[in-house]
């Protein structure tokens, strides 16, 4: 299911931005001219019983023993690039939305999220990005929220 398919069927109003071609996070708060720490940027992880999507602002760094602990998993790794065009293919990959429900995966968002009204976030592409409400994002994937960004 596409982004924008989802967040209708949710009755999540959202903006949607179309931007020069970006590879990263933080390329993407540059070209929304926004803090990095408005942009919400997924890492999914693999554990013993499956993926996660684990979400922190695009300036963080996963702390993957945090992430494991949270997820009740002895340790977690990185997906790799074929894992997330396998979990994510209707998306370029590195531009997953982080939204862990469209791929069948749990979210966790870091607890940094919560400070900003709302989030930016990719949209499945390179050139186009969404802006939500953060409190209407957290009602439609359901996130577990703990400290997983490196300090």
């Amino acid at each position: 299911m596409k982004l924008d398919s989802f967040l209708q069927a949710q009755g999540i109003a959202f903006e949607k931005h179309h931007h020069a071609r970006s590879y990263t996070a933080q390329g993407l708060a540059h070209e929304e001219h926004v803090s990095g720490y408005l942009v919400a940027k997924p890492v999914v992880v693999i554990g013993a019983a499956g993926p996660a999507m684990c979400v922190l602002a695009a300036p963080k760094h996963l702390d993957l023993k945090r992430a494991a602990g949270v997820l009740n998993e002895s340790e977690v790794r990185l997906a790799t690039e074929t894992e997330l065009g396998n979990l994510c293919p209707d998306c370029d990959l590195g531009a997953e939305p982080p939204i862990g429900a469209l791929f069948g995966m749990r979210t966790v968002m870091d607890e940094g999220l919560q400070e900003d009204e709302f989030i930016i976030m990719q949209a499945g592409t390179h050139t186009e990005a969404v802006k939500v409400r953060r409190a209407d994002w957290e009602r439609a994937c359901a996130p577990q929220i703990a400290p997983i960004a490196l300090d």
